[in-house]
Formats: C-alpha cells, structure tokens, sequence
C-alpha cells in the first residue's frame, strides 16, 4: 500500500482518536443507543396498516406533540410492527416512506367535488360526499337492477356497479364490505387482496 498524505492523515486521525477514546474509559455505544432513542421517546406510538398494496404491512407510526388543545401531533416516524405475523417488522421501500406521506403539504386531507361542466374542485364536508356516493349507488342500483334474465328466472342482480374493498381495512371490516355488495345485488364483487 503506498502512503500518501490523505491516507496518513487517515490512519494518523483513526489510530489517536481511538486511542483517546480508549484512555479516557469512554465507550460510545451507550451514546449511540440513547441518541437513537430520542426520536421517539416521548412519542405516542399508533398501530395501524400500510395503505399502499394488498400485503396489508403492520406498522407502528410514532407522533409528537407538545400538549396543547388546537396542536396536532406530528408523525415523528413510521416503522413495521414486529408483532404483525403479516410482516414481522419489515416494509419494503414504498412503506417506509410512510411519514413523508402522511406528512405531505399537498396531501388530500377533505373530499373534493367537480359539478359537470365546472373547471375547478371545490372542497365539501365528508357528509356532503357520503350522501352523494349513497345516493348514485341508490339512482345507478335503481336503473339498472335486473330482477329476472331472458329466460325469466330470478336472479336480482346489479351488473353496473364494480365494488372493490381495499387491503387497508381489517377482515372483519372486509366482511362487512363485501356482504354489503352481496345485499346490493352487485356482481362485480372483489377485495385488493385477490386483486
């Protein structure tokens, strides 16, 4: 190995700093473990499931606050849930992303409705949005709902409305949903997690 100044300089710094650090009894690791520590000491800590595909990752996702009625908490940071048997504490690289999307300035936080014709959005209530939505499965359900085929026998289905559950509810939630779509009459009928 030929010795040029930069790499003296670097054996040089690397060999007395290690030697400082041993004559003087100071072992960093504590340090290291209680600056890792910090980020989310005083966080509250939320389980939740990762939205992104049909895996449904469990992640733990750590907030911050300081105490104050009209503050919101912050997400500090978003890890996988190690008691989750889907995942075991890992997420792959769209998961761990989870805090910066959460914490977007342009995330979509209110519904937002286009009349036809209009160029613009406008930004309504979530109750304003659920009554639409009941109300054009109601109008499309009531035009469209075909109580006998061709040949006369009873069938009270619903072939224009595709009902698709996502991955980031839970089995029980799912349930639900798709026994929902069964009362509809809906046969387009499916969950992310066969998708």
């Amino acid at each position: 190995m030929e010795l040029t100044r930069r790499s003296f300089l670097k054996i040089g710094g690397i060999s007395a700093g290690s030697a400082l650090i041993a004559g003087l009894g100071f072992d960093p690791k504590p340090a290291m473990a209680r600056v890792q520590g910090l980020k989310i000491s005083n966080a509250k800590a939320v389980k939740s499931i990762c939205p992104y595909c049909s895996v449904s990752c469990g992640v733990i996702i750590y907030t911050l606050t300081d105490g104050a009625m009209n503050v919101k908490p912050r997400v500090v940071h978003v890890e996988g849930n190690p008691d989750d048997p889907v995942n075991r504490g890992t997420l792959c690289p769209k998961g761990a992303t989870l805090k910066d999307f959460i914490n977007a300035p342009n995330r979509l936080k209110k519904p937002l409705y286009r009349p036809a014709g209009a160029k613009e959005w406008k930004e309504i209530s979530w109750e304003e949005a659920l009554d639409r939505i009941a109300k054009l499965i109601k109008d499309t359900r009531d035009k469209t709902f075909i109580e006998r085929d061709e040949k006369g026998q009873l069938v009270n289905r619903c072939e224009s409305i595709a009902w698709v559950v996502g991955s980031t509810i839970g089995n029980e939630e799912g349930y639900l949903w798709v026994k929902m779509g069964v009362a509809l009459g809906l046969v387009a009928r499916e969950t992310q997690a066969r998708i």
